[in-house]
This record gives structure tokens, C-alpha cells and sequence, in this order.
């Protein structure tokens, strides 16, 4: 039961939750202005605290509910009515002039109590209602602060990979350039197969004469010719290798060089939305750290009970509503029952000429009273019908929202195990194939190891790189998620 102290008290806790948290804003938002280069993720909640068009509202909402209750707490306006004669009507003690009447009703005891109970919880829960609110963009303002670290940590990584493929083109210009390694043991070994047989067959060289030198002789040339014709294939086979090489390195780099234009078009997309949330032009800067860490979460977080869900706004508005739904039963009540109404009734008398009477020409003054027959029960009874079905719903929407909030915080802690785990994974993973690429290009750079093996292990890196960095926006997301279920405030 809220009593007008209570009220009174209401006002004074909303006062100085009103004062306190915006004194804080007001005190820190300066520093903003001054130290813009150090901005952090904290700063721009408070920022979104005081400037969220969303979060505003529901606070002028709650204002507004609060100025309800002196509304329902009155009492009637007072009745005054007044009548005057055209022509003073003969009484025995005078001549009556005019008639003034005032009444003040009253509602049954309790009735206006209860009003005020029902207006002061209703006020309450959207208190309630503009908690959630806050929390909800203190949730967007985090997930688009981690999604445009994820972004910025993409556009590090890309650039690096650049100069990696750049360093691997410059090994492969150098490969190309370097003049080919030959070798001339065909053709001497041809030369002193035939010379070794002119020798151990001397008479067979007589008998022969010019005719069989000059067929030995058209063999030797045979196997010069097909020697340097071979000799010349593998020089440019090679050679055209190797320019394919750089053009499959240029390609790479041109990729790469788009999706950096690619994500540097994101970052200015997410950058306009984070600064709507923060009610900012769209184009205002936001200062990022230079790396994207992993965030720090408490034991007490992992473990769901339901003293802690509890603390959600939702399921704080609805048990307001439901309160306030019993004092309502209490208010419509108590308005089955009779109004009572107090007045007075002064008649304005004039003195008569042929009166003799003691009371000549002296005002008359009646006091009054009235009570309202509240007989036709339907509406009321329609009002108390009203009233419990509204309460049936709310707890039905109470059992809803519950269950909702449960589910989401199993969901939440789902994406925050699964992240966790992918950190790990993608951290041991990019350790081993950076490891892998410094020995590969190692080995490229002394033709141990082909272009496509280089290539092949450096995408691999990459990939780890922007597996390991979302893995770690999700981490700190499903961290922010679930602290906006369990009403966690970071600039509390």
C-alpha cells in the first residue's frame, strides 16, 4: 500500500536517481570534448545516456506518469451554484433575493488512496520501461563499438597480407631475372661415344672411307641441334613460369586491395550508425583502440538462476503492472460504494416592509448533505471484470517474458562458449600456419617451394586471422548480451 508519504518518497527517489545519474553525465561529458583522442567504449554510454532520442523519451514518459498521481489523489472540484431572482420572492421574513449553494463530494474511504497507488506503481513501471530502454542501446552501442573493431582489425590484416605478397613478389622478380642454370654433358658425352668408336674400329673407318664420316658427322650435328633446341624449351618454359607467377601475385594484391575498399565502405556505414545511437552527426569520428582484445566477464555471469533475471527491467514494469492492476481492483471497488457530499446553502434576504417578524431582512444559512445511490451495478461490475482479466493477462505476459529471458540467456551463453572455444582454435591455428608461411617462404625464396604451396598457406593465415577476429567480436558480444539480460550497467 502506498501512502501519501510514500508518494512523497517516490518523487524524492526519483529526484535523486534523476540528479545523480545526470550530475555524473554532466561532469564527465566535458572531459568528452578535451580528451577526444582517448575516447573509450564507457564515455560513448554516457554520451548515449544523455543524448539517445529512445532513452529520452522513456524518461519523459516516467516523468510524465509521475505527475498522475496528483491527479487521481484530488479531491472533486467543489460545486458552487448560484441563483438570483429577477423579481425577490416574498418570504414572511423578507424578500428573497439571490441563492448561493456549495457542495464538496467525496469518494468512499480509501478510494482516492487507492487511485494514487495504482498512478504511484504505473509511474514505477515506467521507471521500469525506461531502464530497458537505456540498457537496449547500451547493447547497440556495444555490438556496433565491437563490430567496427572487428572492421578496422579486418583492414590491419589485409594490409599486412599486402605487404607479405609484396615481399613474395619480390622474391619471385628476382627468381625471374636470374639467369637459368645449364648444363652441357649431352652433347661431350655424345662426342666421345662416337670418337671412342672411331677408335677401337679403325678398319672399319678404312673400309668405309668419306662415306661413313660423313654420316657419323650428320649424327653428331644431329645431337647438337636437338641438345640446344632443348636446352632453349626449359629456358622458356621456365621464364613464362615465372611470369605467371607475378601475375597471380597481382591478382591477389588486387583482391585484397578491394576488400579493403570494401571494408573501409563498412566502417563508414557502421561508424553512421553507431553515432545515431549516440545522437551525433553521422559523419562524427569515433576513436577505436588499436587492437581488439577480448573482454572480461564475472564467474557470476555463467550461472542462470532466476533471482538474477529478476533483475531485468521487463520483468520489473510487469510486476508493477500487476500491482498496480490490484490497487485498480481496490480503487474501482470502493466506487460501488456511495459518494458523500458536504455543503452549505446561504439565502440572501432583503428586509419587507410589511414584516414584522424579528428575523426581517436576515440571511438564511443551511448546511447540506448528499449521498449518490450507486444502483445501476453493471458498469461497475464490468470494471471488475475488466480488472481481473487485465491482471490474468499480465501474469501471462510475466510467464512469456520469463520464459523468453531464459531462453535468450541459454542462447547467450551458447554464442559466448562457442566464441570461447573458437578463440582458442583460431589463436593455435594462426600461430602454426604464420610458423608454416616464414619456413615456406624460406623455401621460396632458394626454389624449394612452389608459388601455389606459398600462396595456398598465406590464405590460409588470412583466414585464421578474420576466423580468430570474429570469434573474438562475438566473445565480447555475447558478453554485452548477456549483461543487457541481466540489467548489468557499465556506467553504474
Amino acid at each position: 500500500m502506498i501512502n501519501h508519504s510514500s508518494y512523497r518518497s517516490l518523487l524524492k527517489w526519483s529526484s535523486i536517481i534523476y540528479f545523480n545519474v545526470f550530475l555524473s553525465i554532466s561532469i564527465v561529458f566535458p572531459c568528452i570534448s578535451v580528451y577526444s583522442q582517448s575516447d573509450s567504449l564507457r564515455q560513448y554510454l554516457v554520451i548515449a545516456a544523455k543524448n539517445n532520442p529512445a532513452v529520452l523519451q522513456k524518461f519523459y514518459e516516467y516523468k510524465a506518469a509521475l505527475q498522475k498521481v496528483p491527479q487521481v489523489g484530488g479531491l472533486p472540484e467543489p460545486e458552487l451554484t448560484v441563483g438570483v431572482f429577477i423579481q425577490p420572492m416574498e418570504l414572511v421574513e423578507g424578500n428573497e433575493v439571490a441563492d448561493l449553494r456549495l457542495m464538496q463530494m467525496f469518494p468512499w474511504f480509501g478510494t482516492l488512496r487507492a487511485a494514487k497507488d495504482e498512478m504511484s506503481l504505473m509511474a514505477r513501471a515506467k521507471f521500469e520501461s525506461f531502464r530497458d530502454a537505456q540498457l537496449q542501446v547500451f547493447f547497440e552501442v556495444k555490438r556496433t563499438w565491437f563490430e567496427l573493431q572487428k572492421i578496422q582489425k579486418d583492414i590491419q590484416l589485409s594490409e599486412q597480407n599486402i605487404e607479405i605478397l609484396h615481399t613474395i613478389e619480390r622474391l619471385s622478380l628476382i627468381k625471374f631475372k636470374a639467369p637459368p642454370a645449364t648444363g652441357n654433358s649431352s652433347v661431350p658425352s655424345g662426342v666421345q661415344v662416337l670418337t671412342g668408336s672411331s677408335q677401337n674400329n679403325s678398319d672399319t673407318q678404312g673400309m668405309q672411307g668419306m662415306g661413313g664420316n660423313s654420316g657419323n658427322q650428320g649424327i653428331t650435328n644431329s645431337n647438337h641441334a636437338s641438345s640446344g633446341m632443348q636446352s632453349n624449351s626449359m629456358g622458356s618454359t621456365a621464364g613464362g613460369s615465372g611470369l605467371a607467377d607475378l601475375y597471380r601475385i597481382q591478382i591477389e594484391i588486387s583482391d585484397l586491395e578491394n576488400n579493403i575498399e570494401s571494408l573501409k565502405s563498412q566502417l563508414r556505414t557502421t561508424t553512421a550508425r553507431f553515432n545515431s545511437y549516440l545522437n551525433r552527426p553521422s559523419l562524427s569520428p569515433v576513436y577505436l583502440p588499436d587492437d581488439l582484445l577480448p573482454d572480461s566477464i564475472g564467474s557470476s555471469l555463467q550461472s542462470v538462476n532466476d533471482s538474477m533475471l529478476t533483475r531485468n527491467p521487463m520483468l520489473g514494469m510487469l510486476t508493477y503492472e500487476q500491482q498496480s492492476l490490484e490497487a485498480r481492483k481496490k480503487m474501482v471497488t470502493r466506487m460501488g460504494y456511495p459518494m458523500m457530499g458536504l455543503g452549505v446553502d446561504y439565502s440572501i434576504i432583503s428586509k419587507s416592509a410589511m414584516s414584522t417578524s424579528s428575523m426581517n431582512g436576515k440571511d438564511m444559512i443551511m448546511p447540506m448533505a448528499t449521498l449518490t445511490l450507486p444502483i445501476y451495478r453493471k458498469k461497475y461490475n464490468a470494471m471488475k471484470s475488466e480488472t481481473e482479466f487485465l491482471k490474468t493477462a499480465n501474469k501471462e505476459n510475466y510467464k512469456a517474458t520469463a520464459n523468453s529471458l531464459h531462453a535468450d540467456y541459454y542462447e547467450a551463453i551458447q554464442l559466448f562458449q562457442d566464441a570461447q572455444r573458437r578463440m582458442k582454435l583460431y589463436d593455435s591455428q594462426s600461430k602454426l600456419t604464420k610458423k608454416t608461411l616464414d619456413i615456406m617462404l624460406k623455401s621460396f625464396s632458394t626454389a624449394s617451394s612452389s608459388l601455389t604451396d606459398v600462396l595456398r598457406v598465406r590464405q590460409q593465415t588470412l583466414d585464421y586471422d578474420f576466423k580468430q577476429t570474429d570469434a573474438i567480436a562475438d566473445y565480447n558480444s555475447a558478453i554485452a548480451w548477456m549483461q543487457r539480460l541481466t540489467a548489468y550497467s557499465s556506467i553504474q
